[in-house]
């Protein structure tokens, strides 16, 4: 304990008396005015030099207890209960701080269900950085809020449409900005029908589903009553049925007719090999614009033939080869504060290494460690920053790949160090045992799998002679494979992930050269379909899919002025 609280608490040397409510606390002005302008002033401009007793309205007398006490010691008991009334407390008394230690408790805790109240409190109680984040949070969890915040519904037309307006409101569907507008209103419709017009003007239309134009937006009370909202629906639809008769309905983009808001998910290409050598490049995909951007927070490491996944607003890079070195070593990207850490390695180095995500722990399977192929498998712990063996594997395995769906974990093809493999293991995590499955109608080496519409598709990849443009997946119910379309290229050791209900395949190397081009499987028009190029052309890459991001603005593509749509959207749409 300090001497200066200490003397404060045997009411020693103390030369004023502050009084609030029934309560006296007995204190040291040169602390009090240390701590606040408030107090400086109150002592040296609005009284005279012999006042020692001050009596302060407008708080309580346990606040003013906690409030002297943080003067002394810095701390303060902060709880979700108490913060916003110290923080308030601390804005009315100055007490840069206390501000500062509430802001920064308010902002750690942000939810759903109090984004928005602590953003209209910081309306009255200015701290700029606060409400900037609590408006990025209701922007980032805006389905979350519009469901569960009681605040939603009392915001202002003004605060709704800041809400609505912003590029970086994100949801899967524009549908669901509509919805929300058509709930606000409706909690005061007398009052609020005047700023119909106003809020529908700030939804983007063209971004919806046309029959859901015409047969909700279209016959709703709000526009067959608002003049202004009918005019404003008929100057996007029109112009969208006119592009749909125009165009090939296969084709994955067109015209812009919106600003697109900023995507749900991000699709990230890590690493790789390019032009002769690994790279530590990072590229992200947004579907919305289908473009490309880079990102700025590249590897630590030059890395190809590793793993890379999206794990609790983190990126983790798992082993990998430098062209010199296998790597035990595990890098993680902290996609709020872009800051790279090493975290604990593997226990083996692994090149040509299987990598997924399943109920919370990073598995790292098989691989080649520089001497031999590896049937070996780990597992990581975030929370203990540790890796633990697991069983290994029937066999050994690099450059296969794996995916988790419904509990189990499932690795299929790669190469034994003699031939490349059919065979493919599902690992149940509560037993720790490995058990095989059918075999692959292909040798796969080098390909990738990803967990897909309740299958496991197996794409690509190399069967000891040529590179593979075939597909097959896998249902885990009846123990089979059936084969699926084909990819238009053929290509082995490229990225796959899974986004927006496709299947998309990334970069890879086509025999002769990497590759940069991007295609996407739909499955609901059993159709493969072609995507923006990435801005280089590598093999060896790891991608994944990234969301609910504060900052998902930081990783988006702005390039693109063009609208991808789904092609089963536009067929679906044109059928009807």
């Amino acid at each position: 304990m300090s001497l200066p609280n200490e003397l404060r608490l045997r009411q020693q040397l103390c030369d004023t008396v502050i009084r609030v409510g029934g309560g006296e606390f007995y204190a040291h002005k040169v602390v009090l005015c240390k701590c606040s302008p408030y107090f400086r002033a109150l002592f040296s401009h609005w009284s005279t030099p012999d006042c020692v007793t001050f009596d302060i309205s407008g708080v309580s007398t346990s606040l003013m207890c906690l409030i002297i006490e943080f003067a002394y010691t810095g701390f303060v008991p902060l709880t979700r209960q108490n913060a916003q009334d110290f923080f308030i407390a601390a804005d009315r008394y100055n007490i840069p701080g206390l501000l500062q230690v509430c802001s920064d408790f308010l902002e750690k805790h942000l939810s759903p269900l109090n984004c928005l109240h602590i953003w209209m409190l910081t309306d009255v109680f200015y701290h700029p950085k606060l409400r900037e984040k609590a408006l990025l949070y209701a922007l980032s969890h805006f389905e979350e809020v519009v469901v569960n915040c009681a605040d939603f519904l009392l915001l202002s037309a003004q605060q709704l449409v800041q809400i609505i307006e912003s590029d970086l409101l994100i949801v899967n569907k524009e549908e669901t900005v509509y919805e929300a507008v058509l709930k606000w209103i409706a909690y005061a419709p007398e009052e609020r029908k005047e700023s119909s017009s106003l809020l529908f003007s700030k939804i983007r239309l063209a971004w919806m589903s046309p029959k859901y134009l015409i047969e909700n937006v279209k016959e709703s009370e709000l526009v067959k009553t608002s003049p202004e909202c009918r005019a404003i629906l008929f100057q996007t639809l029109n112009p969208i049925l006119d592009h749909l008769r125009k165009t090939s309905y296969k084709s994955s983009i067109c015209p812009s007719l919106a600003k697109p808001r900023v995507a749900p998910a991000l699709l990230l290409a890590i690493g790789g090999w390019s032009d002769g050598s690994p790279t530590s490049l990072i590229e992200a995909f947004d579907a919305r614009t289908d473009g490309w951007v880079e990102v700025a927070y590249t590897t630590e490491t030059l890395r190809a033939y590793h793993g890379a996944v999206f794990l609790n607003g983190s990126v983790y890079c798992v082993g990998g080869f430098d062209g010199v070195e296998q790597y035990s070593a595990v890098h993680r990207l902290d996609l709020a504060s872009h800051a790279w850490q090493e975290v604990s390695p593997l226990h083996a180095s692994r090149c040509f290494v299987s990598v997924t995500v399943m109920n919370g722990h990073i598995y790292a399977l098989g691989g080649f460690n520089g001497h031999e192929r590896l049937k070996t498998a780990e597992r990581y712990e975030p929370r203990s920053n540790q890796w633990t063996m697991i069983s290994s594997m029937h066999e050994q395995r690099s450059d296969a790949s794996c995916t988790a769906l419904n509990d189990r974990l499932y690795v299929c093809g790669g190469f034994n160090g003699v031939q490349c493999l059919a065979t493919a293991e599902c690992y149940n995590p509560h037993t720790d045992q490995w058990t095989l499955i059918s075999i692959m109608s292909s040798r796969r080496s080098g390909v990738s799998v990803a967990a897909y519409a309740n299958h496991i598709f197996a794409v690509g990849g190399f069967d000891g002679v040529s590179r593979l443009n075939t597909a097959e997946a896998y249902n885990p119910s009846t123990n089979t494979w059936c084969n699926v379309p084909s990819m238009p290229t053929a290509r082995s050791n490229f990225g796959i992930a899974v986004m927006d209900d496709h299947l998309f395949v990334v970069g890879g190397f086509g025999g002769i050269t990497t590759i940069p081009n991007v295609e996407f499987y739909d499955i609901k028009t059993n159709t493969w379909f072609a995507a923006s190029d990435m801005k280089i052309s590598r093999s060896a890459l790891s991608c994944c899919v990234v969301n609910a991001l504060n900052n998902t603005a930081d990783y988006a593509s702005r390039l693109n002025p063009q609208r991808c749509r789904s092609p089963s959207e536009e067929e679906e749409e044109m059928e009807q």
